[in-house]
């Protein structure tokens, strides 16, 4: 992250939100995670509290001043519609009791920032209560905090109005941050914003990642194989399986993490093909110390999520992704203009279909591909420093230069 401003302690200790609705994956909690560690760790904030709906929260480490509150959770069904977790409770009243504890720990908490994680309603307009309460008050500053890409823009803007999210946006929040350079990709374009909005965005580039808990890693050469999560990597790992399958002599071996949301009948029937592989390709079901495998790896295969494309930026490693294109095409997007920018090699279905013969050739060009550096990846990761200063700013943080 480099060197973090030098703060001066405000009269008192500052504290900061963040809402992560979590339905599905591990994608926002772990970008609130990274938020939350570089806002204390540089001072800036002396606490955070992060709302989460993931149900692997408690399987991750935070620092020491960041803790979490486990929000009941959700799952996405196959025709788009929710349901509880929790077999005794509907939506209806999932929805009530996490719309609930998410606006006592916000009261009992008093937190000087609150960052919500892409939908600024919340998860089924639970936001929209303690955002009310809190602008009413007008004590708390509200940051709206996007990822590089959301969506294809026509999609986004029907999706939005249907959720009320514009009106929301232009009339609680005092900031929004895109966690991406402008010249990489706009996620704005096609919403109705209006002009006050726009020019309260601010784009801070991509969030630099850092090995936080250090763990072993194989000693001899591998490539990492991650489909993030892993609640959609199955046709990815399948794919990676195939080309070692089909080509005995293809190298360096693979180092699978399914993650864990990949179970079941699927993961058992990956296990057998694996251990079918004698040793070239080893599996492991969730790392939450992923890091010090990806800052190691010889190269990457992954999914486009926003998480797997900040490590690949911040560990400088050569990359083949594998995007998905349902329900979003969010991850294709990024993984398509990250191509046009030299960042990494995009197997895309729509050109390359997916194949057993495609990814054999995309592992083996792996070491022929530029590392993200030699394009420019260092000048994009300066997200969390621009947060930092931003949050100085909202939250009135004096930052002392250097020669005060």
């Amino acid at each position: 992250m480099g060197n973090p401003p030098v703060l001066a302690a405000p009269e008192r200790p500052r504290r900061v939100v963040l809402y992560s609705h979590d339905t599905f994956g591990l994608g926002h909690l772990r970008r609130s995670r990274a938020l939350a560690s570089a806002l204390t760790q540089s001072g800036v904030a002396s606490s955070a509290i992060i709302l989460t709906g993931s149900p692997v929260a408690g399987r991750f480490t935070f620092p020491e001043s960041v803790d979490h509150v486990r929000l009941p959770g959700v799952k996405k069904l196959a025709d788009g519609s929710y349901a509880s977790q929790n077999s005794g409770m509907d939506i209806d009243g999932t929805t009530a009791l996490r719309a609930g504890l998410i606006a006592s720990t916000i009261a009992e908490y008093e937190p000087d920032l609150l960052i919500v994680d892409k939908e600024p309603t919340g998860f089924r307009g639970e936001l929209l209560p303690a955002l009310e309460k809190l602008r009413s008050a007008g004590r708390t500053r509200i940051v709206l905090g996007l990822r590089d890409v959301l969506d294809e823009p026509d999609v986004l803007a029907a999706e939005w109005a249907r959720k009320g999210a514009v009106e929301a946006t232009e009339r609680l929040y005092d900031e929004v941050w895109v966690y991406g350079p402008k010249s990489v990709y706009d996620p704005t374009q096609g919403l109705p914003l209006s002009d006050a909005v726009r020019d309260r965005t601010y784009w801070t580039g991509y969030l630099r990642r850092e090995i936080i808990d250090p763990a072993e890693v194989p000693d001899t050469p591998y490539i990492l194989i991650t489909p993030g999560g892993g609640g959609d990597g199955k046709a990815m790992v399948d794919l990676v399986l195939k080309a070692y399958e089909q080509d005995p002599d293809l190298s360096p071996p693979a180092v699978l993490v399914y993650g864990p949301f990949l179970t079941g009948t699927t993961r058992t029937a990956f296990e057998e093909r694996v251990a079918n592989l004698k040793g070239r390709v080893t599996a492991t079901g969730f790392d939450s110390k992923i890091e010090s495998l990806f800052a190691s790896a010889k190269g990457v295969v992954s999914m486009g999520g926003y998480n797997t494309f900040c490590e690949l930026l911040s560990f400088d490693k050569r990359a083949v992704i594998v995007p998905r294109t349902k329900p979003r095409l969010e991850q294709w997007i990024r993984a398509n203009r990250a191509e046009e920018l030299g960042l990494v090699r995009n197997l895309d279905q729509f050109r390359d279909g997916l194949t057993a013969e495609s990814m054999i050739a995309a592992i083996r060009g792996l070491p022929d591909q530029k590392r993200p550096s030699e394009s420019g990846a260092d000048g994009l990761l300066d997200g969390l420093n621009v947060v930092i200063k931003r949050a100085s700013s909202l939250m009135g943080v004096h930052v002392r230069r250097a020669a005060e």
